[in-house]
């Protein structure tokens, strides 16, 4: 999928984290949303643009053009609007071929008072707004990447479930250059490709769910399993995605209360990248 990084600034880490929340809301998944969108990681004063408080924001769609209008709309609906924060480009080892317009269309909100500064490479635009100034980046860069590594695992307690799931999160989150793009990184209904009713494009994860096993005609779950979640990983290439499973793999193994670990198989239907469970190089896992 193609992607795009935006470091968002501003005065506090309070105001940071508001704006970064706000942009990354409604972002979980492109079977209903514009692009799935999360926070990688909080930035510190010395590693941002401006020298002020950051997060830096990872951003996957099918296309760069679905891309560019998705950012476009969230930027200006979520950080524009937001008290004091600026918008950087996070990718500039992006193709420069390939880059998508973010202030070159913002900056028409400055109904003429708009001004431009050309810094190096790159063009700034200040759109005046009524606590100041609004900064962004002309363009920003695109790169592509790899979305919907994922892990599904199960256990005899719904408590026990969640906190495995809550710590793996937390491993998976600790590589760089990956997100967790649903609630809390954590998914409760997780689907599989299509439906029997025409027109679905996805639809629950049956063989993963324990309240219809018994009535299931091919049910994949081991008895006494209760509750079971999934984290999906969207990550800048294919080494960040594999890294962060096997980083949640390492978290699983040592959680209570699993009976459990697997991961969903989509015959290809989703892309051409796998990542098997056997080829993670996690000694002693035992996975269905």
């Amino acid at each position: 999928m193609s992607f795009a990084r935006l470091i968002v600034t501003a005065e506090t880490e309070r105001w940071v984290e508001i704006a970064a929340v706000t942009f990354t809301g409604y972002a979980t998944s492109v079977i209903g949303c514009d692009l799935e969108a999360g926070i990688e990681r909080k930035l510190t004063p010395e590693e941002t643009p401006d020298g002020r408080p950051g997060a830096a924001l990872l951003m996957f769609s099918f296309s760069r053009d679905q891309l560019a209008k998705a950012v476009v709309n969230r930027v200006g609906q979520c950080l524009l609007t937001c008290a004091t924060t600026a918008v950087f480009d996070g990718w500039t080892q992006g193709d420069p071929q390939k880059r998508i317009p973010l202030g070159d269309g913002l900056r028409y909100f400055g109904d003429g008072y708009q001004m431009s500064k050309q810094l190096g490479d790159q063009r700034y635009w200040r759109i005046p707004v009524m606590d100041g100034e609004f900064v962004c980046e002309d363009s920003i860069g695109t790169g592509k990447g790899v979305a919907g590594g994922n892990l599904i695992f199960g256990g005899t307690t719904q408590a026990q479930t969640l906190l495995a799931a809550e710590e793996a999160v937390v491993a998976a989150r600790s590589i760089p250059g990956v997100i967790l793009p649903f609630p809390g990184g954590i998914v409760r209904s997780g689907s599989k490709v299509g439906s029997k009713y025409a027109g679905l494009r996805a639809s629950t994860n049956d063989q993963f769910c324990p309240t219809i096993g018994a009535i299931h005609k091919d049910p994949l779950l081991p008895e006494g399993t209760v509750a079971v979640y999934e984290i999906v990983i969207d990550g800048v290439d294919f080494d960040a995605v594999e890294r962060s499973m096997k980083a949640a793999f390492q978290s699983l193994l040592g959680a209570r209360g699993l009976t459990v670990i697997s991961a969903g198989n989509y015959g290809g239907k989703l892309g051409p990248h796998h990542f098997p469970i056997s080829r993670l190089g996690v000694d002693g896992l035992h996975s269905a």
